[in-house]
């Protein structure tokens, strides 16, 4: 049987999506300061698609066809993360509307936050013994 017609309107219409729409595109392309901070562009990504065609009859042995397909996408900023002396913030752009988006723009703070209250128990946990010359 062969391909349909809209088969390839909607091939061509993901490959432009595709082409739009990847990884760079929603973490954008580092942005270094002189100060050695870094700074990632975080965007939310959305899109639609349409497709529709219809068969006409006819009274010769061709085939004929009406199609078409189109695409919409949106990229919006929602957020900055900065990247310096080894701490990572996020700088929402908007209020987070929901419990869920909160808490994901919370978790690299708290993930630095844990990763320096560990490094400061671990010292005080292993003392190192006074065995060198000054040791009573």
């Amino acid at each position: 049987m062969a391909e349909h017609p809209i088969n390839g309107l909607m091939g061509v219409t993901m490959d432009k999506i595709r082409e739009l729409v990847n990884s760079d595109t929603i973490i954008g392309e580092p942005v270094s300061l002189p100060d050695g901070t870094t700074i990632l562009p975080v965007s939310r990504v959305t899109f639609g698609v349409a497709t529709g065609g219809s068969d006409f009859a006819a009274k010769q042995s061709k085939e004929l066809f009406g199609g078409g397909s189109g695409a919409g996408v949106t990229v919006a900023p929602v957020a900055f993360l900065v990247v310096k002396d080894g701490n990572v913030r996020t700088i929402q752009l908007a209020d987070p509307n929901n419990s869920l988006e909160r808490a994901i723009t919370m978790l690299p703070e708290l993930v630095d936050k844990l990763a320096a209250l560990l490094k400061k128990e671990k010292p005080e946990a292993q003392a190192p013994a006074e065995d060198g010359p000054d040791a009573p």
